[in-house]
């Protein structure tokens, strides 16, 4: 198949696993099973998201070094998607007081949607050439928030007034969307995609060797210093991520608390926010072809400063839209980038091993660190100072990439 059609096909994974990320993590699950299935108790899903992106971290770079041994990386992307998307639809049965039931479900749901990214990611590399990882990573987002703009469009329609006895069901059944959308978008990469060709691959002792690949990589990343650009970016990506998934988390949380935004404002203004996130990855991975990912990263580091100050500020509701606009524009271009600079940096025989690291220990693993000092700050004083206090990650984060040192797309 032509290099176009398989982007195309690649990118449609986005387009497919954004309707989990959006429903379930972002607009409606979070907000069900906190104030409706657990009676307001918000530790008990910070700790349900915890416990997932911590496994998930853990289990990311072996499973990443497995496929790169053993060159199955769809096979491992089916599986992950399959229970994620099994799991989701399951959360229909989640009703008031199942605890326990909605917790592990979301867990392994959440588990892998997340470790499947690892699989998805590395593909990247061997779709098109270097020069072109900023555009083609750009594609993928933009169609991934158009998918979660397409997702929320359908749900927003779907559900009736808060006020109506059906109201939790058809919250219910938007998992059953989410899941099905999740599924059905997804097809195209698993039937268009080819699977990377290695020469002798391994079959045996699949995890020994992916498990003793990690520990190799892990010293030769943080011990012997081999690759000093990917550790430096990997660092800074852990921050200024943190920060990221700390603001997509608490967003609709702060809309209700501090602007005091209904449900249905909250959707409308996630559907606005997805519509600048489709402009944002479409234009910023343009840029990053011309000027190179690192600088591109720069500048979407400096307009999150922006938005966190603005947040700090904000009294009325047309404000945060402003705000929400900016941030729509980072979001996907600050993960576009980064996802083509990782891979700009990446031995090309490591692709998978060292996006497991990169999606796994680090942008997974950085979700339990944000949202917790989010949370002690908004206790000690508010959640404005909470939202300003997040600009610290996004300050480190842009202080230690501009240590990393680029390379050239057109030297390879």
């Amino acid at each position: 198949m032509k290099e176009k059609g398989r982007i195309i096909s690649w990118a449609f994974f986005d387009f497919a696993n954004t309707a989990f990320s959006v429903i379930i993590v972002t607009v409606i699950y979070s907000k069900y099973f906190t104030d409706y299935v657990a009676g307001g108790r918000k530790w008990l899903w910070g700790l349900a998201v915890s416990i997932s992106m911590i496994l998930a971290a853990l289990l990311s770079p072996p499973m990443g070094a497995i496929a790169d041994v053993s060159r199955n990386r769809k096979k491992f992307l089916l599986l992950f998607t399959l229970v994620s998307v099994i799991c989701t639809a399951f959360m229909f049965f989640v009703e008031k007081g199942e605890i326990v039931l909605g917790m592990v479900l979301f867990i392994f749901a959440n588990i892998g949607f997340e470790a499947g990214l690892v699989f998805y990611d590395a593909f990247l590399p061997n779709l098109t050439t270097k020069k072109n990882y900023g555009r083609v990573s750009g594609y993928g987002f933009a169609m991934g928030y158009v998918g979660a703009l397409v997702v929320l469009l359908i749900v927003m329609f779907l559900l009736p007034p808060q006020s109506s006895p059906d109201y939790y069901f058809y919250i219910r059944f938007s998992f059953v969307i989410a899941a099905i959308f999740f599924l059905f978008f997804s097809i195209p990469l698993f039937v268009f995609v080819s699977e990377p060709k290695i020469d002798n691959p391994v079959r045996k002792a699949l995890i020994k060797n992916g498990v003793e690949k990690s520990f190799s990589t892990l010293k030769a990343l943080f011990v012997k210093s081999k690759y000093p650009s990917v550790t430096k970016f990997l660092l800074a990506f852990f921050l200024y991520n943190d920060a990221i998934i700390t603001i997509i988390a608490f967003a609709s949380i702060f809309a209700t608390n501090v602007l005091k935004m209904s449900d249905a404002e909250i959707i409308y203004f996630f559907v606005i926010v997805q519509s600048t996130a489709v402009a944002g990855s479409f234009m910023f991975g343009i840029v990053s072809d011309h000027i190179g990912p690192k600088r591109t990263i720069t500048i979407t580091l400096i307009i999150w400063l922006g938005v966190v100050t603005g947040a700090y500020f904000v009294n009325t509701v047309p404000e945060f839209y402003v705000i929400g606009l900016l941030a729509g524009l980072s979001i996907g271009s600050s993960q576009s980038c980064s996802r083509s600079l990782m891979a700009l940096l990446t031995p090309k025989e490591r692709e998978a091993e060292f996006f497991g690291f990169y999606d796994g220990l680090f942008g997974k693993s950085s979700a339990v660190v944000g949202p917790l000092f989010y949370g002690i700050i908004s206790d000690i004083s508010n959640e404005r100072t909470a939202a300003l206090a997040i600009g610290l990650f996004f300050m480190a984060g842009l202080l230690i990439l501009q240590k990393v040192e680029e390379l050239d797309p057109l030297a390879k």
